[in-house]
């Protein structure tokens, strides 16, 4: 049994197929476009075999239903009386998607974590930490008599403290709706309970950050991290606040490269006296 072989119909050349069209070799001349693909809708991945979902929005942590919940939308198309039971429908669909206070409360704070997130820059791992920490605390009963805006702010500062991130309580009191007293409370609860993994900052956390405020150079930047190195070996920063030394290394950096930088404005960066810049100066000098 013979089989032909499909040529182009102006030249007589041969034809060329690929995933989207049919093309003549000779003279160019597209024969067929948009082909079908037969294939698979979706792409391959190394879960597949555990986790076939190929549709939808990813899950996360920073959601009381893991994002799971869906939405009944809103259409001009529905008029009249089936507009009005779809509005019920709508209405009773949002009162069913929280069953408990417990679920109105964990709504409530992991938007106040994700605003917080937000508002300091910080990245998606820092909020998905900070809500699974919040639902430890809850489910210890440790949100009695406490406020939440205060554990949500907690929660971002305690998982910024365990992962070496250098957030301030004062900086996150600033964007946060809870005061520093509430802060406080909840955080010593959840240190004393829960049993954190936090430990003291290193100060060179801080560095870039203050540099790029005080619009410094890469080698004043590059001087201060390995003074900040030499307070950590010598102690020089225990017992003290992170901050601080980070401001003394800057300082003390500028005064070796001469550069012009007072004590009070570099204080003023790192949110602390200048005495504590000009204590730490001297330790370095020493």
């Amino acid at each position: 049994m013979s089989t032909t072989t499909p040529v182009c119909h102006e030249c007589g050349g041969c034809l060329r197929s690929d995933d989207c069209e049919t093309v003549c070799q000779d003279c160019g001349l597209v024969v067929e476009e948009h082909t079908i693909d037969p294939g698979p809708e979706w792409r391959s991945f190394s879960d597949d075999e555990t986790n076939p979902e190929r549709t939808g929005a990813p899950l996360t942590r920073s959601r009381h239903d893991r994002g799971l919940s869906t939405e009944i939308g809103y259409s001009n198309r529905i008029k009249g009386r089936k507009r009005r039971r779809v509005a019920r429908m709508r209405r009773q669909h949002k009162r069913t998607q929280i069953r408990s206070k417990a679920e109105r409360n964990r709504v409530y704070a992991f938007t106040e974590i994700r605003r917080l997130v937000s508002a300091l820059d910080l990245s998606e791992h820092v909020r998905d930490q900070s809500c699974v920490l919040f639902e430890s605390a809850q489910d210890a009963d440790l949100l009695q008599g406490r406020s939440i805006e205060g554990f949500a702010a907690a929660t971002v500062y305690a998982t910024c403290r365990a992962g070496s991130l250098s957030r301030t309580c004062d900086e996150i009191t600033q964007a946060a709706k809870a005061t520093r007293d509430e802060l406080d409370a909840a955080y010593a609860a959840m240190n004393r309970e829960l049993g954190l993994p936090t430990g003291p900052i290193h100060p060179r956390e801080y560095l870039a950050r203050f540099a790029s405020k005080l619009d410094l150079s890469q080698a004043v930047e590059r001087r201060a991290r390995e003074l900040a190195d030499i307070a950590r070996e010598n102690g020089i920063d225990n017992g003290r606040n992170p901050s601080g030394v980070a401001a003394g290394c800057l300082y003390t950096a500028t005064q070796e490269l001469e550069h012009q930088l007072t004590q009070a404005a570099v204080a003023d960066v790192a949110d602390v006296a200048a005495v504590t810049v000009r204590s730490t100066y001297y330790k370095l000098r020493e």
